[in-house]
């Protein structure tokens, strides 16, 4: 069995850092990551680092996996897995511009959304609340009918995300579903912040004009019957 090597506490939701120049802002990444030692372990090789680092993430890019794809989308695990992979092969190209959890994080949205991309055809045309959903709203106070309404809400909304460009999809992902500050999202993105402003203020507005181009899709995402 591998040994495990002990990587320092973190907080499951890194605080906001300041973003000056891309120098200072890597630096002060650094210093206040608690992963960055296990981080450049696991560049070097080694094999015990790599393995604690992505237990370490794991969590996190699992939320950030459901948040996209849904909690109960059949393909949340092969999902993670493939982001695990692409962390571990783009660790070789991090120099530590940002928090090495906003880095897993990035890489999973990005993994996320194109796995909802590739599976787009078969959400349309298949159930939207599967049999362990389903299950779950028997423990609801809502009813049955609120609930399945409240569930193909957020599916469309996913959906509608989906159709975004990547990187407006990206930020409205990182600041809406992981909650990322504005200023967050820009370092992780490694944008200036006016650029991600722009992309979000985009996002939204695409999102607005689609839902009035479509009633049906409109009054489903207001939740009216």
């Amino acid at each position: 069995m591998l040994r495990l090597l002990q990587p320092p506490r973190a907080e499951a939701d890194p605080a906001p850092e300041s973003r000056p120049a891309a120098v200072g802002r890597s630096r002060e990444a650094r210093a206040s990551d608690p992963l960055s030692q296990v981080a450049a372990l696991a560049r070097a090789g080694d094999a015990d680092a790599q393995r604690t680092l992505l237990i370490a993430v794991g969590p996190a890019m699992l939320k950030v996996v459901r948040g996209v794809l849904g909690s109960t989308h059949p393909d949340v695990e092969d999902t993670l897995q493939e982001s695990m992979v692409a962390v571990h092969f783009a660790l070789s190209g991090f120099r530590g511009e940002c928090t090495t959890l906003h880095f897993a994080c990035r890489i999973a949205v990005q993994t996320a959304m194109n796995a909802r991309r590739r599976a787009g055809h078969r959400i349309k045309h298949t159930p939207s609340s599967p049999p362990a959903e389903l299950a779950h709203l028997a423990r609801d106070d809502r009813s049955p009918a609120e609930l399945l309404l409240a569930e193909r809400r957020r599916e469309e909304l996913r959906r509608l995300v989906a159709e975004l460009p990547e990187p407006q999809a990206e930020v409205l992902a990182l600041h809406s579903v992981l909650g990322y500050t504005i200023e967050e999202t820009a370092q992780v993105t490694a944008a200036p912040i006016d650029t991600v402003r722009s992309r979000l203020r985009n996002a939204l507005a695409k999102l607005r004009a689609r839902l009035q181009r479509d009633r049906a899709l409109l009054e489903v995402v207001r939740g009216e019957p």
